[in-house]
């Protein structure tokens, strides 16, 4: 059996969003690339496949045996840029120098589905340069087959020289199944093909003699794993709203409190400091402990129950009494205890404890 380390290296450019190859030429790449994969992992069990991208070209993965993890570097691709096929075939022939497998052959296969903006020399001279290296390639061609079969007929001859015929150019026009043209080409040798014909496609059909009825059956499954995807992709919006409207909410609720709050504070009337005088600012600071006084009053009116008139007449004594109240007034510097602000003070402070004494005549009363 052959030993094969390959490199594939994918076209990733900004072409690839076209729609000429269902659903895209970058999703019917990925099909093709897992066919390829899966195909030359089956004839070895050591061979391997490396990735790279011809758009910034990047190696995504270095030779392995798992499918899957390098379809994962795939999935995350987004057509970007334009492509540098003879950068990325350098990189990928060095790549394959460093391969562990010294005794493994080696192959790139290289996808180009966009326009190619390379010389004709500099093609023929980097395929001279793969001869020398008995690195062999196959190119798959398609979308922009017009424009470059011409440059990648001769960069394969090129490589294959007189006697050679190790490396391929397969082209397929726009509107055909990618995947399906490869089955039976020479990127896939007749072991390849058949082994992979029903275990790829996964129907029980082999696609190798009945190409047309596993092509249908492909598209079926394609159809069902897009359907599946869209499911997937609605249900992580409709999560994703569902978190921003209770983010709102919540935003919403805690606003409204601060209005509330604000609201609240501007019910009470707050003078401007810096144009009262003195005895305006101290006339203003009774008024608000009188008012205080009043709300403590009403809200420890049980609490205040439980005392006898004598002893409320003596806790309120000092506070409530105006003569007492003038006399420390009379005492403060720069205060006018006759002036009409201080004497409407007094004047409430006398009506309060009026009330109070009243309001606890009558509780006693009751008592």
């Amino acid at each position: 059996m052959v030993l094969e380390s390959t490199m594939i290296c994918v076209d990733n450019s900004d072409y690839m969003r076209n729609g000429d190859f269902s659903p895209t030429r970058l999703r019917a790449q990925e099909d093709a690339v897992r066919f390829v994969s899966t195909s030359k992992l089956s004839l070895n069990p050591e061979n391997n496949v490396g990735l790279l991208t011809l758009a910034n070209v990047t190696v995504l993965s270095t030779f392995i045996t798992d499918v899957e993890k390098l379809m994962k570097k795939l999935r995350d691709l987004e057509p970007q840029g334009t492509i540098n096929v003879v950068t990325g075939v350098r990189v990928a022939q060095l790549a394959l120098k460093h391969r562990q497998g010294r005794n493994h052959r080696m192959r790139i296969v290289v996808f180009v589905g966009s326009p190619l903006k390379t010389e004709k020399q500099e093609l023929e001279k980097l395929a001279k340069r793969l001869k020398k290296e008995k690195v062999n390639v196959d190119v798959v061609n398609f979308g922009e087959e017009i424009v470059n079969t011409e440059l990648l007929s001769s960069f394969v001859e090129t490589l294959n020289g007189k006697d050679g015929g190790g490396s391929h150019l397969i082209t397929v026009p726009s509107g055909n199944h990618l995947t399906q043209a490869l089955i039976s080409s020479p990127v896939i040798s007749d072991d390849g093909a058949k082994r992979m014909g029903s275990a790829y496609f996964g129907t029980g059909v082999d696609s190798y003699e009945d190409p047309e009825l596993a092509l249908a059956l492909r598209i079926s499954l394609e159809e069902q794993r897009q359907r599946e995807e869209q499911a997937t992709r609605r249900a992580e919006a409709e999560n994703k709203r569902s978190t921003r409207l209770e983010t709102i909410q919540e935003g919403d609720d805690e606003e409204a409190s601060l209005h509330r709050a604000m609201a609240m504070s501007m019910e009470q009337e707050v003078p401007d400091f810096a144009q009262m005088t003195e005895e305006e600012q101290i006339a203003f600071a009774m008024q608000l402990s009188l008012r205080e006084q009043q709300g403590l009053l009403a809200e420890n009116e049980k609490q205040k129950t439980a005392e006898t008139p004598t002893e409320l007449e003596q806790t309120d004594e000092g506070i409530d009494d105006p003569e007492f109240l003038q006399n420390v007034l009379e005492n403060l510097p720069g205060v006018d205890p006759q002036s009409e602000e201080m004497q409407q003070t007094l004047d409430d402070l006398a009506k309060a404890k009026q009330s109070t004494k009243k309001n606890n005549r009558s509780q006693n009363g009751r008592k």
